[in-house]
């Protein structure tokens, strides 16, 4: 059809899932370097509390971006089963009905965060010192959500359709762009932290309009016709009743995460310092497992769609095997050089001691981890989206309930932090299989396949 298309309805399901997920595990590994040398320029050129200022408004400014990306995931698993059934008429109804839901939400976000960002910022006790730099970095963030939209509603429906190599491209533009922007408005015009958050909404937004762009253009499903481009109501709620329990999944995973955080903050400055470290090493790791969630989601969709149920299954079965060998690859990794890891990060002798056994006991854990994804990923493109939102309260239940047992429990001290992350992937591993081995999604997949 297109070079900017991809059937995965025949063919090798593992070479599909293999070619699909490289681009996206190079964008994310990119992403995590770039974000770093943000962090990096606002902290040697504005200095440590300007970081800290920063810092404290991620937790907040990702809830309301997850908002977003929770709704473009659930119209890129519609698109991808429109697309497996070769309906290319309703992919582009799909496509016009999503981009309305995403940029109304993505103008009420921008609206309302950027009203409320001073009294959320008190309600998450910022210190006073820190307040007036917060806020002004969360105010431009927030305005800026409707570039966060975009971006990640471009860079979903493209996956949909079996691209993941063009957003790659974008990411890697806007990443640039956002770096260059960021020593040019904090170093050269010192613009302060505010300059830091204007760099990277203009970063997405120029990244998010190039991908529209390209698409058009290139891609044969934007070739919309003035019909399929007229607002239905049915499509439009469609996409916000798949969307939502994704983004609210999401947000309780970061609800429990800063949960988790205040529980590791009460050890002392070591322990910080180590669990800091140590999460930094569990974004790296995850980053492959959730570039299998996406393409096993796009696979399962597409294949769904075709009413290829059985080939979904195989695909599957084919990311649980990558996702076991990529586990044991880190579990031997970590338990011969879990120190030198720790050592990128942190140079205190006791802080690399905490360090060091944390990540050999995390490492044990990484299979339910990579389950915990690609599970989800196989129930969402099959569009069972309400376990996504089961899924998340049992990750707030874990991370709060596990470390209110451990604190307790002579003799495990701050060993309850890590120990409660452990717990809660084996948690929700779990019941991420039960939800998978009890047939629900199968009814889901009846159904889109019969849409």
């Amino acid at each position: 059809m297109s070079a900017y298309v991809r059937s995965m309805t025949e063919g090798s399901e593992l070479g599909h899932i293999i070619k699909f997920t490289m681009p996206l595990l190079v964008g994310n590994l990119f992403q995590q370097l770039y974000n770093v040398v943000d962090s990096a320029i606002v902290g040697k050129y504005l200095g440590s509390d300007k970081l800290a200022a920063v810092g404290s408004t991620g937790s907040i400014t990702y809830l309301f971006y997850t908002l977003c990306i929770g709704l473009a995931t659930g119209a890129g698993i519609l698109i991808a089963q429109r697309f497996g059934a070769k309906d290319i008429s309703a992919v582009k109804r799909l496509i016009a009905n999503s981009a309305y839901a995403l940029g109304m939400l993505g103008v009420v976000i921008s609206v309302v965060a950027t009203l409320c960002a001073e009294p959320l910022l008190r309600f998450l006790d910022t210190p006073e010192s820190l307040l007036p730099d917060a806020v002004g970095y969360m105010q431009i963030s927030c305005m800026g959500t409707i570039a966060v939209a975009a971006y990640n509603w471009i860079n979903s429906v493209l996956r949909s359709l079996g691209d993941s190599r063009t957003p790659l491209i974008f990411l890697i533009i806007a990443s640039i762009i956002n770096v260059v922007l960021d020593l040019l408005f904090v170093v050269v015009f010192q613009m302060d932290v505010e300059g830091a958050a204007l760099a990277t909404i203009i970063a997405q937004g120029v990244s998010a309009v190039g991908s529209i762009i390209f698409a058009f253009v290139k891609n044969p499903c934007f070739r919309i016709a003035r019909e399929e481009l007229s607002f239905r109501w049915q499509i439009f709620s469609r996409c916000l009743v798949t969307g939502i329990p994704i983004a609210l999944q999401n947000a309780l995973v970061s609800v429990s995460m800063i949960s988790l955080q205040r529980t590791a903050n009460g050890f002392g400055e070591d322990v910080m310092a180590a669990y800091t470290a140590s999460m930094r090493v569990e974004q790296l790791v995850q980053q492959p497992f959730a570039s299998l969630n996406v393409a096993i989601s796009t696979f399962a969709g597409q294949n769904i769609g075709a009413g290829k149920r059985d080939r979904a299954v195989k695909g599957y079965h084919r990311c649980v095997i990558v996702g076991l060998g990529f586990s044991v690859l880190m579990l031997a990794l970590f338990m011969l050089f879990s120190r030198n890891v720790i050592g990128v990060f942190v140079d205190e002798p006791a802080v690399l001691d905490i360090g060091e056994k944390a990540l050999k006991l995390s490492c044990l854990f990484y299979f339910p981890l990579g389950l915990i994804h690609i599970t989800r990923g196989m129930l969402n493109g099959a569009g069972d989206v309400g376990f996504a939102l089961l899924n998340g309260i049992a990750e707030v239940v874990g991370r709060i309930g596990f470390a209110a047992i451990l604190v307790n429990i002579e003799g495990v001290g701050y060993w309850a932090v890590w120990g409660t992350t452990c717990l809660t992937w084996v948690l929700t591993a779990v019941m991420s299989l039960i939800r998978y081995k009890s047939g629900v999604w199968k009814k889901r997949a009846a159904v889109a396949a019969s849409d």
